[in-house]
């Protein structure tokens, strides 16, 4: 072991209890922190890779009915999540359980079973925007309080240092320079808080924006797709 690790842990010791307590506080914030980006990394990384393997098969299929019996084994893709949920609602709204040559083809009916795609897809990209989005903001919030709560531990210490310099009656470095270093690591240790979550909070949130907007472009093909099959089996 360092001197360097030595002196602070000696440091860490030594300090007062609120100082104490925010280093607490700031050690739940970093651990937290690490795990949301750890478990969040590998979250949007296998949505990214399925997403895009989900989307080669898609236009590789020849009929909806193929791509949905792929989309089954990509339960991780947003992508193919889209993709079921507009399938099974067009399943459920493909004459609502008529054969395809009891279909009443008629305006109303094409526009009826459009209008319920759409509120199925539009539902389906919230969910998964808010579940791609789920605990970033905690990223957020460590990054901008963590160092506000490092500082408090900082002004805090200062100010028991310079209660006990008026105590004693001495302001020799001897005395004041050790109370202000114990204060200044829980500044230090906001820094380190809050550095890693600004990071991974600007990274998932440009991720999850590029997959969002995959999933805008994709729900908008597979409209397009599902209005010329519903209007080709209509007009059969």
């Amino acid at each position: 072991m360092t001197t360097e690790t030595i002196g602070l842990f000696y440091m860490l010791s030594d300090a007062g209890p609120v100082v104490k307590f925010v280093l607490l506080v700031l050690l739940f914030f970093s651990i937290t922190s690490w795990a949301i980006m750890f478990i969040k990394f590998r979250y949007v990384r296998k949505a990214f890779k399925e997403s895009a393997d989900f989307t080669d098969i898609f236009w590789e299929c020849r009929n909806l009915a193929d791509a949905f019996s792929k989309a089954k084994a990509l339960r991780s893709s947003p992508v193919a999540r889209i993709f079921i949920a507009a399938y099974m609602e067009m399943a459920r709204s493909d004459g609502k359980g008529k054969k395809k040559s009891q279909i009443k083809r008629t305006e109303g009916s094409y526009f009826q079973i459009i209008g319920s795609l759409k509120r199925s897809i539009n539902r389906t990209i919230s969910v998964e925007v808010r579940r791609l989005v789920q605990l970033v903001p905690f990223l957020a919030t460590a990054g901008n309080t963590a160092p506000f709560i490092g500082l408090f531990g900082t002004v805090w210490g200062i100010m028991d240092t310079f209660h006990g310099i008026g105590l004693s009656g001495s302001a020799s470095l001897a005395v004041v320079a050790p109370g202000i270093s114990e204060a200044l690591v829980a500044t230090a240790a906001g820094l380190a808080v809050a550095i890693p979550s600004v990071i991974g909070y600007n990274y998932f949130t440009d991720r999850i924006r590029a997959l969002d907007s995959e999933l805008q472009s994709f729900s908008s093909d597979l409209l397009n797709i599902m209005e010329r099959d519903i209007q080709n089996q209509m007009e059969a």
